[in-house]
């Protein structure tokens, strides 16, 4: 069994046996994971509204691309907003770095290059100023205590590490094959009985 500790920030891939049609060739970014329970947000599932849309439903201009979409995180609160993004970018002209303009309280560090941020005063600096990097997400991915443990000693997931190429490069189709190969895996030995072949 993989240690708590290694679960999350990582990316799980689901396996065909997990019957759960939410996630089906889903690959999730693991935030959180303890004894109390799992978090994390799918990021390979894009929707049909644009952030222009969303945000505007929030009386916020999109400075971004017209057609950028939001993704479905997960089928737990679909009204909750996240925003995962590289905190490196400048804002605007000045020398500030978007995460020191971001407010700390409201934005959290995953890893030394992804961010996740919450609050929705650093989402509509988010809309104004986009990161080079950026996906904007609604719902989540949540698991009771002991869930997702069951879960993956069933075979039903496969932990990988981050790829930031993969998470905001790659196609969502395209994910769950990618983060597969980046493994050494091929996605056709993933078989239903017992996952890896």
């Amino acid at each position: 069994m993989q240690e708590i500790r290694l679960l999350a920030p990582g990316f799980l891939l689901s396996m065909p046996q997990l019957s759960d049609p939410h996630f089906s060739r889903a690959v999730v970014l693991m935030l959180e994971h303890d004894a109390e329970g799992s978090f994390g947000l799918i990021v390979n599932q894009e929707s049909d509204l644009t952030v222009a849309e969303l945000m505007a439903g929030i009386d916020t201009e999109w400075s971004g691309a017209a057609d950028e979409k939001v993704w479905a995180g997960g089928p737990v609160m679909p009204g909750s907003g996240w925003v995962l993004h590289d905190g490196s970018d400048k804002l605007g002209p000045s020398s500030k770095s978007l995460n020191e303009a971001l407010d700390e309280t409201g934005t959290l560090k995953v890893t030394d290059e992804l961010f996740l941020t919450t609050s929705a005063g650093n989402i509509k600096l988010l809309s104004q100023h986009p990161a080079r990097r950026m996906r904007m997400l609604l719902g989540y991915s949540g698991w009771s205590t002991g869930q997702l443990a069951a879960e993956m000693a069933a075979g039903s997931w496969l932990h990988c590490d981050i790829d930031m190429d993969i998470l905001f490069n790659c196609p969502g189709d395209e994910m769950w094959e990618r983060c597969l190969r980046s493994m050494g895996l091929s996605p056709e030995t993933i078989v239903q009985s017992s996952g890896v072949h």
